[in-house]
């Protein structure tokens, strides 16, 4: 909290009512920055960090690279790993194209290519084997998008 109100009582009021540091006017700038860090500095630490991402029982080892489904190892190109984490780091909303293109490529879209077309149905047939749940859905004139069956 930043106030221009310096009395003990109200600091201790602000601190009570929810705030995790309270500043008065006037300060300095660098003191207000050191703050801060400090703030940032705890969220990280107490943040755990998560090394892998699930959708239904499709998991991604973002430390080894894996990617298993139903207990199987998948064989994945490494142009199919980073579709396949994109889609599962944003699991349930639709990408397009163009938003794929530009992160898993790194380059703007051409409309008149169909490579995309040609990684997810590579990646759906290590992904969506025969016998189970689809996950990789595509959506009609929009794109694609990779969730829990329903």
């Amino acid at each position: 909290m930043i106030s221009a109100l310096s009395d003990v009582d109200e600091r201790v009021r602000g601190l009570r009512a929810g705030g995790d540091d309270y500043l008065t006017k006037p300060f300095a700038s660098d003191e207000m920055a050191a703050r801060v860090e400090v703030l940032l500095r705890r969220n990280q630490a107490s943040a755990p960090s998560n090394t892998s991402l699930s959708v239904a029982d499709l998991t991604l080892d973002l430390i080894s690279h894996q990617a298993r489904r139903a207990e199987q190892t998948l064989d994945l190109l490494p142009t199919e790993y980073k579709l396949l984490e994109f889609l599962m780091r944003n699991a349930g909303q639709v990408l397009t194209r163009m938003m794929i293109f530009e992160e898993v490529w790194g380059y703007h879209f051409d409309p008149g290519t169909n490579l995309i077309d040609v990684h997810i149905g590579r990646l759906r047939k290590k992904i969506d084997p025969p016998g189970q749940t689809p996950l990789i859905r595509t959506v009609r004139g929009s794109g694609y998008v990779i969730a829990e069956p329903v």
